[in-house]
């Protein structure tokens, strides 16, 4: 089996967890929003199956994909410690623009009045 970061990697298949985050789709649906082939969407499908990322249930004649979510609680739970670096930091940044936009404005002199 393929590591979730792997898995995700390819653009396509991240493209599909996006559509299906929204809701259940079938394979037409995914093949005419990607404008994508039936046979292109499938492998893409496959190997998100086999990753378990996504399950099909069988309506009729056609499957219907949704997502799985552990696999994207485990990318999640890797990733707290880098949210948690650029929080801290995104904080700092906006406390400076804060003081920087409550400051009294200096007049400076230009260098030609000097």
């Amino acid at each position: 089996m393929e590591s979730a970061f792997t898995v995700l990697a390819e653009p396509t298949r991240r493209a599909i967890l996006t559509l299906l985050a929204a809701g259940e789709r079938t394979v037409g649906d995914l093949e005419a929003a990607l404008n994508l082939s039936q046979p292109s969407v499938s492998k893409h499908l496959r190997v998100l199956r086999e990753a378990g990322f996504v399950e099909a249930t069988v309506d009729a004649q056609r499957r219907v994909y949704r997502i799985l979510p552990r696999p994207l609680q485990e990318v999640d739970a890797w990733m707290a410690p880098f949210r948690r670096y650029w929080s801290a930091r995104v904080d700092a940044l906006e406390r400076h623009l804060d003081r920087a936009a409550t400051a009294p404005h200096v007049k400076r002199k230009s260098r030609t009045q000097r």
